[in-house]
């Protein structure tokens, strides 16, 4: 009699990673790339600038260590001295027009206006215009000279154009046309934002307000800037860390005439390139990169508490 033989299955091996493992190596290839990209462009640069702080380096001979005397030389450096404080005469100038500006044309924009799309379009492009071109237009509006602004003040006032102010070509005048410039350039972008707080106040907050007799200044003050205080708080500290970090601006309006202008326009990030780039002083140059990341830092931590208090 035959007997039946049933074939022999063998048990599949238990797998060499736990299924948690896998998910886990799954997710990080997904993060991989962009945490490589930081780490090779962002990261170690930020080690290597640190370092870079306590040396003194040329670029070509070998480094020289010389502890903090990189940063003893700024208490004393006055080119430095002037460079931070034309940064801070150029923030305190920016923000509290730019956030004026912004808000008054985000509360106009914000009303039923013929060709209110158009008009918002029209105070948003110059952010997103080309930097050299405005630049370009500007310097040509404000030449002392042959620009059609002093031209214009000239038949309007009877003044001679000599007698003028020469705008960016004048260090007592250079700081006031920038931040004009800087004004006319950024406010539309956060008019946006202002529109958007705006448009997220609750209505029913002006009606009741009108119900109790209050006008149209006073539902500004009780009821719109209270409502718009985490807006206005996230575009002050936005515009106070993009003045500290100014750069692209001055060099395109000035082109490197901070010498002409008694250092008036030399604010601190172009002092930082022209110290690594033109005196090749790399170790120095790290220094006031330090300092300045020790500000911007400073005022993050502030935004980061505000934003905390304010719930977002």
């Amino acid at each position: 009699m035959q007997t039946e033989t049933k074939p022999v299955t063998q048990k599949a091996g238990k797998p060499w990673l736990s299924k948690g493992i896998r998910d886990h190596l799954v997710a990080y290839s997904f993060i991989a790339p962009n945490f490589i990209g930081f780490a090779l462009f962002t990261l170690v640069p930020m080690i290597f600038a640190v370092i870079l702080a306590f040396v003194k380096w040329d670029g070509s001979n070998p480094m020289n260590f010389v502890g903090i005397d990189n940063f003893i030389r700024l208490v004393k450096d006055t080119t430095f001295h002037k460079a931070l404080w034309n940064t801070v005469v150029y923030t305190v100038g920016v923000v509290p027009l730019t956030m004026a500006c912004a808000l008054g044309l985000a509360i106009l924009l914000n009303q039923k206006l013929f060709g209110r799309n158009f008009m918002r379009t029209a105070f948003f492009f110059p952010y997103v215009a080309s930097l050299v071109a405005v630049a370009a237009v500007w310097n040509f509006i404000f030449s002392p000279t042959m620009g059609p602004l002093n031209n214009l003040l000239h038949l309007l006032t009877g003044i001679p154009i000599e007698d003028l102010p020469r705008w960016a070509a004048d260090k007592d005048w250079a700081m006031f046309t920038v931040v004009l410039f800087t004004v006319w350039k950024n406010m539309g972008y956060y008019m946006v934002i202002y529109l958007a707080g705006l448009q997220g106040v609750n209505p029913e907050l002006y009606e009741a307000a009108e119900l109790d007799g209050a006008g149209g200044w006073k539902r500004f003050v009780n009821v719109t800037i209270p409502q718009l205080a985490p807006t206005t708080f996230f575009v002050l500290m936005i515009l106070v860390i993009n003045s500290f970090k100014v750069y692209d601006i001055f060099i395109n309006l000035f082109a490197g005439a901070d010498n002409q202008l008694n250092d008036s326009t030399r604010v601190l990030v172009y002092q930082i390139y022209n110290t690594a780039f033109r005196s090749l002083d790399y170790g120095y140059a790290n220094a006031m990169a330090i300092v300045l990341f020790l500000i911007v830092m400073g005022i993050t931590i502030i935004q980061f508490r505000g934003e905390k208090r304010y719930g977002q």
